[in-house]
């Protein structure tokens, strides 16, 4: 299931970024762009039905961001955590540093 949720938020996001690169920052994009389109849906209803699009795939990518990371198998969770305690307890442990021999000068003021 967590890959299908993946793959939903992969298409989810290219398909987002077609519609960006559609749309014109001055208000013209696609309703500029085809003039037969125009005279057939209008021009408020090209640039309103690219705005609900970028809208609904913004939030379905929001909702599937969200959802993920519930899908993830339990048997995946737990290889991740015990390979990192097994990284933490396989460490060298620190060597201290010993402390020099003889007198230490005072700090100069």
């Amino acid at each position: 299931m967590f890959t299908l949720i993946t793959w939903l938020t992969i298409i989810a996001c290219l398909l987002l970024i077609g519609i960006v690169l559609i749309q014109n920052p001055k208000g013209g994009g696609l309703a500029a762009n085809f003039s037969s389109a125009n005279q057939i849906l209008g021009v408020n209803k090209t640039t309103e039905g690219v705005e609900k699009i970028t809208w609904i795939l913004a939030i379905s990518l929001l909702v599937l961001s969200m959802v993920g990371p519930f899908f993830i198998s339990g048997s995946e969770r737990a290889g991740k955590e015990s390979m990192m305690k097994a990284n933490i307890e396989n460490a060298a442990p620190s060597q201290s540093v010993p402390a020099p021999a003889g007198n230490i000068p005072a700090p100069v003021k």
